[in-house]
């Protein structure tokens, strides 16, 4: 898998990440195109491609000093079970690390928990709803 990344909304990219991000949070999962389209502009969009065809997303930005929040992680249906988001996250670990970044955070859907577990991540907080869907926040130490 090819992945790219951009940061500017311009980019096609960006674009590609939106047709995912519609695909599946909007078409499948019902989420309303208003809450899943805010806070466009300043993360980082990660977009991989599989013979060109864009597959998977996910974004990022620095929250805080030496903290990235990773959002929007989501796999075209006909392409998921293949490690494709896993690929993704380590990417953006990779990048991650490059920058010096000491922690990864992200919002994960409940039903894919296991999934962030199997990566190193760890549950941490109470549960929350965000767009109708169970959520908790999940980190992941990049220090050692």
């Amino acid at each position: 898998m090819e992945i790219k990344s951009s940061n500017s909304l311009e980019s096609s990219v960006y674009k590609d990440a939106l047709l995912i991000r519609k695909e599946v949070f909007v078409e499948e999962q019902g989420v309303s195109l208003e809450l899943e389209i805010v806070d466009e502009k300043g993360p980082v969009y990660f977009t991989g491609y599989l013979d060109k065809t864009p597959v998977t997303t996910a974004r990022a930005f620095e929250e805080e000093p030496g903290v990235w929040h990773i959002q929007r992680v989501a796999v075209r249906k006909d392409y998921r079970g293949q490690g494709l988001a896993s690929e993704l996250l380590n990417t953006i670990e990779a990048s991650a690390r490059k920058a010096e970044i000491k922690i990864l955070t992200l919002d994960a859907q409940d039903q894919a928990q296991d999934f962030y577990k199997k990566l190193g991540y760890r549950v941490v907080g109470e549960g929350f709803m965000d767009a109708g869907i169970a959520h908790h926040r999940m980190d992941k130490s990049l220090l050692s």
